[in-house]
């Protein structure tokens, strides 16, 4: 380890529920390499800006992949919300970017060392936690297109308060007509860096009409519903809970496959099934639209309040919380908190 002296430290934000999200980072963070076929030189160090050759590949065509996870502490109590499967879906975005794979078991025992190291950085204010960004980068210096033969792996740390300033208040949603994401066969279901880069016209559209984020339709026919920039997406129409199936085109959100579990074990009836923005807008005029929301790490469940589509605004449920969207944020931050029963073992503590 390379730590730095305590004269040294960083001051941490007095006040973390007001600081940007992701402005913010601790005072170190892990690394390590991928050469000769490979990993090596894996140490936990100070935080520092990366050395990188003008070539690297990852710089000209986009050869890179992240991951989102959260820290929280409930007193001497550091937990992580299943953080396998995040570094789970980190390898299937190597496989399909062409990139090596992490070993899964080592990742997490790395992690679980860094927030030992940053204990004291991880908040314990309600609504607060500490956000944790693993990120691989294609690192050989060459110009050509090709996979790389070198990578580095990172991981840093952020404490963040709410992902939107609005907290848990309904979000207003822009629907994208002009643009899409991401199609079938593409890299729409790896957590790459291209596909963020893809999406920000339209978020700058959406943002300065006064939206928070973009919601995407399938690339073909500009119909059916994809995903939020940050999130899966929910609809509830009357006594049916429904989000779009994975295809291919989405990313697997862990949040999503967490409401998924929890709402079939509620007893609703629950479909992963194509949505049609014709059947949304019909369902918010009559009515049986009653929630939507989205999910995701970021955000955890962000109520939808309107929509905005074709030049005009979609308000959903007169823009109140609904109450599965409320139990549903409840139930997830409880358990990934410490402060309600984890009967599935989603839960990772680490120890001291």
């Amino acid at each position: 380890m390379d730590l730095a002296p305590s004269e040294e430290m960083k001051e941490k934000p007095s006040d973390v529920l007001k600081v940007p999200f992701g402005t913010v980072f601790t005072d170190h963070m892990f690394s390590m390499r991928f050469s000769a076929k490979k990993w090596h030189d894996a140490r936990i160090h100070r935080y520092a800006p990366l050395s990188l050759s003008p070539a690297a590949l990852c710089l000209h065509y986009g050869q890179g992949i992240f991951e989102g996870m959260k820290a929280h502490r409930r007193g001497q109590r550091i937990l992580l919300f299943r953080p396998e499967k995040n570094f789970s879906r980190l390898n299937q975005s190597a496989i399909r970017m062409v990139m090596p794979e992490v070993n899964i078991d080592f990742a997490l025992e790395v992690l679980k060392e860094l927030l030992r190291v940053e204990r004291s950085w991880i908040p314990e204010v309600s609504g607060s936690s500490l956000y944790i960004r693993p990120t691989m980068i294609g690192t050989q210096e060459k110009l050509g297109v090709k996979p790389s033969d070198e990578y580095l792996f990172y991981i840093i740390l952020s404490p963040v308060g709410p992902y939107f300033k609005e907290g848990f208040s309904p979000v207003h949603i822009y629907l994208s007509t002009d643009y899409v994401r991401a199609a079938r066969g593409g890299t729409g279901a790896a957590k790459t860096m291209a596909n963020y880069a893809a999406s920000l016209l339209a978020g700058t559209k959406a943002a300065e009409l006064g939206y928070s984020q973009v919601l995407w339709l399938d690339a073909l026919e500009r119909k059916y519903l994809e995903e939020v920039g940050t999130m899966n997406i929910f609809v509830k129409f009357d006594d049916e809970l429904v989000t779009p199936p994975l295809t291919g085109s989405i990313l697997a959100g862990i949040t999503r496959d967490s409401v998924l579990t929890l709402t079939k074990d509620m007893g609703l009836k629950v479909s992963e099934r194509q949505i049609s923005i014709g059947e949304v807008i019909d369902g918010i005029n009559s009515g049986k639209v009653t929630e939507m929301f989205g999910c995701g790490t970021a955000a955890i469940i962000a109520p939808v309040g309107s929509l905005w589509y074709k030049g005009r605004p979609y308000t959903i449920a007169d823009g109140k919380i609904g109450r599965l969207t409320r139990h549903l944020f409840d139930e997830l931050t409880g358990i990934q908190s410490g402060e309600l029963e984890d009967p599935y073992g989603w839960v990772v503590e680490v120890e001291h």
